[in-house]
């Protein structure tokens, strides 16, 4: 049984077009689980009147996206959990391929669709989560041409939350989404606590969705600034290994210090802000790492495998302006 839970937050414009897509391929035993994260825009009645069949859970404020997931999670009945965006829309196929690549794989506990730009199906927007020895997370393929996909589906190490299908023994054993985070990377330190207990993780070129990149949050808005500065150093904290977080500490001071000088020339506090609330919190922070870290069962070079070299900071900035344009042309 499947369970697809889509978290929204007065994205009601979105969800007839993502609900019709995602329903055309589930079967009748499966469930659709839209998790309402206390919209003003008239989201809870109009779903109860217009999308009976789907199970909604109405929730008093706004949990964010992992609050919401970890509400949908908890109502979920099906084995395999599927998550989507309220703003991507499946394209044919999608989920039997997400669901085959998993069978196919025991040793996975989640599979990554492929995000492409709603404005631009042609090109990729993320196929799952990458990330650096600085700890920066990266979507992966972001801009590459979709008909350059390979075939076959392809390691990575996790599944961006916009589209990925867990296996319920994964979750039951690393635990769900670190609510604290919010919004943002709370699918990259999910990724990383898999990775520490062995699970597997695939991308599967074939299961596509258009997606309307930052509808909800706002590309560049100071809040995602805040919370991506913030729960960055949060999934450090909490998963790098001991000896690889000694071995990464010189990348990581770096792109903090660049971004911190950069943050501050550009007049942008939100980025500051969000690295000060991560270091506040060090004692629970703490606390959270050791009992993760006391159920690792990979080696640490095992986990360092996943970590690719840092980017320089112009390749970064570079990659970034690349993604600012191609937004600009929507």
């Amino acid at each position: 049984m499947i369970s697809v839970i889509i978290v929204t937050w007065n994205g009601r414009r979105f969800l007839d077009a993502c609900l019709r897509a995602v329903t055309a391929q589930l079967h009748p035993d499966d469930e659709i689980i839209v998790v309402d994260n206390g919209s003003i825009d008239g989201t809870a009645v109009w779903l109860r009147h217009a999308w009976s069949a789907v199970r909604l859970v109405a929730l008093p404020a706004n949990l964010g996206f992992a609050g919401g997931v970890n509400a949908g999670l908890r109502a979920a009945r099906g084995d395999l959990l599927l998550l989507l965006n309220n703003d991507a829309f499946v394209e044919p196929g999608c989920v039997p391929a997400l669901v085959e690549a998993l069978r196919d794989h025991p040793c996975s506990g989640a599979v990554a669709g492929v995000l492409t730009f709603d404005h631009r199906p042609d090109l990729v927007a993320s196929a799952g989560i990458t990330a650096c020895r600085n700890g920066l997370a990266l979507d992966l393929w972001t801009g590459r041409a979709v008909r350059s996909l390979p075939a076959a589906p392809q390691p990575v190490m996790g599944a961006s939350g916009g589209l990925a299908l867990y296996r319920r023994t994964m979750l039951d054993d690393i635990g769900l989404m670190a609510p604290d985070f919010f919004n943002y990377l709370e699918d990259v330190d999910l990724a990383w606590r898999a990775q520490l207990r062995g699970w597997e993780c695939l991308v599967v070129p074939a299961a596509r969705a258009r997606h309307i990149y930052s509808a909800t949050g706002g590309q560049g808005s100071p809040l995602k600034q805040r919370l991506l500065g913030r729960n960055r150093l949060r999934a450090i904290i909490r998963c790098f290994p001991s000896g690889v977080l000694r071995s990464c500490l010189p990348d990581i001071l770096a792109y903090d210090t660049l971004a911190l000088a950069y943050a501050a020339l550009a007049r942008q506090p939100a980025m500051i802000a969000g690295r000060i609330e991560a270091l506040h919190d060090r004692a629970q922070l703490l606390r959270e790492r050791r009992a993760i870290q006391a159920r690792r069962t990979v080696s640490e070079e095992a986990f360092a495998a996943w970590l690719e070299p840092s980017p320089t900071p112009w390749r970064t900035l570079r990659t970034a302006r690349r993604l600012d344009a191609l937004l600009r042309d929507r």
